[in-house]
């Protein structure tokens, strides 16, 4: 596997790029639609939060590569994703830490974002596998990640505790190289639907 370097990708009127500082207050903004952070089974920081998250995020190199998700035209930013758990050793990595704004939710913006993380890291890096973790109670991130074509690896019990206190169980999926050329497939019939 090659080694995970800050990148810029983009395509369909999205890019990806490095998340910075200089994301602050747009990732404030698309927080604030919707006051995502009041969701108890997501990672969406309170907005006096955003510099710490952006801060952890960048301190988390180099098994964490996050990336501010920006509408090309416009340049709003739309949310965050990155790689995670990032392991040379066995080729493997995760796609995590997603959220988005709630105006961009069920639109092309995640299957785009998947498209483009997949296959930076199946056909540039050399991944033999893709990993997908979220919480037990996540239905719509669990929804979201078979629809693309993970599969569900099992479950860790109590695994990780939420903001609120409580401990999560996290649901894990994959997706292996050899699988890629199907979820490609699937990736870009999904989008072509909604074109």
């Amino acid at each position: 596997m090659e080694a995970v370097s800050p990148v810029t990708l983009e395509a369909k009127g999205l890019r990806l790029e490095p998340l910075g500082p200089q994301h602050a207050d747009a990732l404030r903004d698309a927080a604030g639609d919707g006051e995502l952070w009041k969701l108890r089974i997501t990672s969406v920081p309170e907005p006096q939060q955003v510099e710490a998250y952006i801060a952890t995020a960048l301190e988390m190199r180099p098994s964490r590569l996050a990336f501010a998700v920006i509408e090309a035209v416009s340049g709003r930013v739309l949310g965050t994703t990155s790689y995670h758990d990032i392991v040379p050793a066995i080729d493997r990595l995760e796609i995590g830490y997603t959220w988005y704004r709630r105006s961009a939710q069920r639109t092309h913006v995640n299957t785009t974002c998947k498209l483009l993380l997949l296959a930076h890291a199946f056909d540039t890096l050399g991944c033999a596998v893709v990993g997908f973790r979220t919480d037990n109670f996540n239905h719509a991130s669990q929804a979201a990640i078979k629809r693309i074509g993970g599969k569900k690896d099992g479950v860790i019990r109590h695994h990780a505790p939420r903001r609120d206190g409580t401990v999560r169980d996290t649901v894990m999926y994959s997706i292996v190289r050899g699988e890629w050329p199907e979820v490609k497939a699937q990736l870009n019939y999904l989008l072509a639907r909604r074109a």
